[in-house]
């Protein structure tokens, strides 16, 4: 009874399924397995017909060639090399950083809009010990994937590249090197970043979203007829945050910065020399321009600027960044700032209500305090008068006591509206005048967009709260005062 029951169909199926399985997992677990599949490629490849590309590290004239590093580049950013047999490790320029690389003969399998390509690395044993990357593919393959993977390959490297780069800062630091070339650079290591900078959400999500379309852009400012290149100008007194944006952005970018010092450039020609010498994907930043403009002995002429803004040298290297600082342009001539030159402008105002809670959480880790109420009714009616970098430096010499910190700011903000600081909108016929000046210069020179601006216009009710606001601060600031002399004088009295 018990060999028939054994000798069943549905229980001899069931024995081969567990022995099977027994045997798989036995073979995943040695070697076998892989050879298996190596040997059913093997004879696989035998049916195809492959062709063979290389790339060598040097050319005949022992030039490098710049398609071995980016090949190079790209096989080491692939999943592929990490599941090999064997390869390479080195510790990267950054601590903790681990990179793969190709050994000799060591084959990678890639595959590129549904076809498998192999790579390979070969050394030469010719005395100089340079190495040759070979591409392996199907004949059949060729023309339907050679260019365009080349292509990929060379995108998939830029933004390898791009994303482990380290940022240099590049200044000109002597007016007549003969020797050592004009710029000297440093690693760049300014912590600021779009996350950490104190301005409004949505004029932040705007730059942001205009340098990434400007990355994207490049077949487009080349069907225009235009070199891909985008220039700011950040205008606003000083501390309101302009350096560290700048900071921010090239980071953002992930840019190297040439910080162009105009008082260490010898003249106009030294000035092209600079720019030509700077690299793609750059920002180039001039700080403190309205200075300069406003200078009248100079070696760099007014000319020279403007063609190095936007003349014939400016095209000699693509996807730059320019950015030009300011306290003011009101002053500025037009037709320097005028689109082709400067492309987008950027207001950063001194510190408003929501600029202070921002800093108050993250200098003093307060979201809410009983203090807030007094603050927005100060700058509210009294108009921003201090920096944001000003009420930064408050909150750093106070930040074991938030409760004193934010007392100290209420004074100085209290003091600076006092005394009238004509950084702030205190005055309110000279912020009147001035806005009726600047709108009337927009009105005839038809300026139109590009301008970025952290604050609204100011209209005539907004400055009639400003003086009513203003009067009710005097008012109270009054009776204070007659409560307090009529004490004294109660108190005088009682005693005599």
């Amino acid at each position: 009874m018990f060999i028939m029951n054994l000798s069943s169909p549905i229980l001899v199926h069931f024995i081969t399924i567990i022995v099977f399985l027994v045997i798989i997992r036995f073979l995943a677990k040695t070697s076998f397995l892989h050879i298996l599949v190596r040997c059913w490629r093997s004879f696989e490849d035998r049916f195809y017909v492959y062709q063979i590309f290389k790339v060598p590290q040097f050319n005949d004239l022992f030039l490098e060639n710049q398609l071995y590093h980016k090949v190079s580049t790209y096989l080491t950013s692939l999943p592929a090399i990490e599941d090999s047999d064997f390869t390479n490790l080195f510790s990267g320029s950054k601590a903790n950083d681990i990179i793969l690389h190709l050994d000799k003969n060591q084959v990678i399998h890639d595959s590129f809009l549904g076809a498998r390509v192999h790579w390979s690395n070969e050394k030469y044993c010719e005395g100089n010990g340079k190495r040759t990357l070979v591409l392996k593919l199907r004949k059949k393959d060729k023309r339907m994937i050679l260019r365009p993977y080349l292509q990929h390959i060379l995108s998939v490297a830029d933004q390898v590249e791009q994303k482990s780069k380290e940022i240099k800062l590049f200044m000109n630091l002597e007016k007549n090197p003969y020797e050592n070339g004009r710029w000297r650079s440093v690693p760049f290591t300014h912590p600021a970043t779009m996350d950490t900078m104190i301005m409004d959400e949505d004029l932040k999500n705007k730059v942001k979203a205009d340098l990434e379309l400007f990355l994207k852009s490049k077949q487009y400012y080349h069907r225009l007829g235009h070199v891909w290149k985008r220039s700011y100008l950040l205008y606003g007194a000083s501390g309101t945050g302009k350096s560290s944006f700048i900071a921010a952005m090239a980071r953002f970018l992930n840019f190297d910065v040439y910080d162009i010092n105009i008082s260490k450039v010898s003249g106009d020609s030294d000035l092209k020399m600079l720019l030509l010498q700077t690299t793609s994907r750059s920002m180039i930043v001039i700080e403190d321009f309205d200075r300069f403009l406003t200078e009248k002995s100079r070696d760099v002429s007014l000319s020279g600027v403007l063609n190095f803004m936007d003349g014939i040298v400016s095209c000699c290297g693509e996807e730059r960044v320019m950015v030009f600082t300011m306290n003011c342009k009101d002053q500025i001539d037009q037709a320097v700032l005028r689109p082709g030159r400067v492309d987008v402008h950027i207001q950063f105002p001194l510190c408003n209500f929501s600029a202070f809670k921002s800093l108050a959480n993250n200098y003093l880790g307060v979201k809410e305090h009983k203090l807030f109420s007094q603050v927005e009714e100060i700058l509210q009616y009294g108009g921003s008068s201090l920096s944001p970098a000003e009420i930064g430096e408050i909150m750093i010499s106070n930040r074991n006591s938030p409760t004193r910190a934010l007392k100290s700011v209420i004074s100085a903000l209290q003091s600076q509206t006092n005394s009238g600081d004509l950084r702030g909108p205190s005055k309110v016929g000279q912020r009147m005048t001035g806005s009726r000046s600047a709108r009337s210069s927009r009105d005839e020179t038809g300026e139109t967009g590009g301008v970025f601006s952290q604050e609204s216009s100011v209209h005539t009710v907004r400055e009639f709260k400003t003086l009513y606001g203003l009067w009710r601060m005097g008012s109270r600031r009054k009776e204070s005062m007659d409560l307090s002399s009529s004490a004294e004088k109660e108190e005088s009295q009682q005693a005599a």
